[in-house]
């Protein structure tokens, strides 16, 4: 990574106070697909998949990290073969900065070590945020769009995918 303070790690019990967070936040929920919690003890049962998720070798789970501190996630929503789809979010206090950029650059860095031959990812079309992390993090849109429902509403995605080679 360009920024030494950021990393990938798999998740710690001590992160669950700040996913649990993000899982709740209602600026995340607009672009992020979770589910609709009423508490954070709702919320809990997910986090807890996510921490154990994120140290299986099938899986690619990992805290997004700033000087220790978990402010993020990059998780796989789809592995078929040798090509990976991932989703990523930050608590908005983090957003703007460049770390979701950074973070998709790292994953893929290591995705691709891993084996990997593509690694797509995909944002609704209103968040221009996000495609543009995808954009400077390498990617380049592809002609794959989907139709999503989602929190009442419909929401047309856009995909973006790097090539290892």
């Amino acid at each position: 990574m360009n920024d030494p303070n950021i990393s990938l790690r798999p998740f710690a019990s001590s992160d669950a106070d700040s996913m649990i967070d993000l899982l709740l936040d209602e600026q995340v929920k607009k672009t992020y697909m979770v589910p609709d919690f009423a508490s954070r003890e709702a919320a809990k049962p997910l986090f807890d998949r996510l921490l154990e998720l994120s140290h299986s070798e099938n899986r690619f789970v990992r805290a997004i990290s700033v000087e220790g501190k978990a402010v993020g996630m990059i998780n796989d929503v789809g592995i078929s073969g040798r090509e990976i789809e991932l989703g990523y979010a930050l608590l908005p206090a983090h957003w703007g900065r460049g770390y979701a950029t950074e973070a998709l650059k790292a994953a893929m860095e290591n995705l691709f070590a891993a084996g990997f031959e593509t690694v797509k990812a995909a944002a609704f079309e209103e968040n221009d945020p996000s495609l543009r992390v995808m954009e400077k993090a390498g990617m380049v849109k592809t002609e794959q769009t989907e139709k999503i429902e989602y929190c009442g509403r419909n929401h047309h995605c856009i995909y973006y995918e790097k090539n290892k080679n």
